[in-house]
């Protein structure tokens, strides 16, 4: 399959060398771009844990942020890798946001001391909401932007020629980005015939209902890969 890529350039690397390992073609179609916020401080506090997200929460953590002591708990492989190579004690758990804050709710004492939430400015879902009202004293330490495209680029001339197969949409911003340049470009026909794969329902909800979307049993990139694996036609 032909298959779009819609990460920011940050994190499609290693994605685009596991698709086409599976025999696929890439498009890169980058709806995001990563800029770290100049001038942020980190509080220097005795952090009971220290939450993250995004690889890119870690990658635009400000020089001397002082974690390196500090209990660090991200969502899967990409986060957990990025912050085991900044030098940071990290493990992973959950998959995804609410999964992370299931794990912190269940495995953490609220009276053990303040968590730090490392993000960027829009978020995916509430972990800063979820902790607060799980008792927790969390700090929301807002690292980088993520600028959305203003074009497709290459991908929307490959869309209009029927070249593109399928799509890999990880967030519900990510998703409303797509079906916005989509919109922009005149490709809604062309959009609405290939297969997207969303990381989870809140992705897929987005899109118009009457779209083909494969949604994974598990918000992970792994069993998205699994998914697309499994898909009759994808070789």
């Amino acid at each position: 399959m032909r298959i779009a890529v819609t990460r920011p350039e940050e994190d499609a690397g290693a994605l685009r060398q596991k698709l086409e390992a599976m025999g696929h073609e890439v498009v890169m179609a980058p709806l995001m771009t990563i800029r770290p916020r100049a001038g942020t401080v980190i509080p220097n506090m005795p952090w009971q844990a220290v939450a993250v997200t995004s690889a890119n929460g870690i990658r635009a953590l400000p020089a001397g942020h002082g974690l390196e002591t500090f209990r660090t708990l991200t969502v899967g492989p990409q986060s957990l890798k990025a912050a085991t190579a900044a030098g940071l004690k990290a493990e992973a758990h959950g998959g995804d946001v609410n999964g992370l804050a299931s794990f912190i709710r269940a495995t953490l004492d609220p009276k053990a001391g303040p968590i730090l939430y490392l993000s960027g400015a829009e978020t995916a879902g509430d972990l800063e909401g979820q902790l607060t009202a799980a008792g927790f004293a969390c700090h929301r330490a807002v690292l980088y932007d993520a600028v959305p495209a203003e074009s497709l680029g290459e991908a929307a001339t490959a869309l209009g020629q029927g070249a593109i197969d399928a799509v890999l949409l990880y967030s519900p911003r990510t998703a409303r980005i797509w079906l916005g340049l989509v919109k922009a470009h005149g490709l809604e026909p062309h959009a609405a015939r290939i297969r997207n794969f969303c990381l989870s329902r809140n992705v897929a909800s987005v899109l118009p209902e009457e779209w083909y979307k494969s949604v994974p049993d598990t918000p992970d990139e792994q069993a998205m890969l699994a998914l697309l694996a499994q898909t009759k036609g994808s070789h």
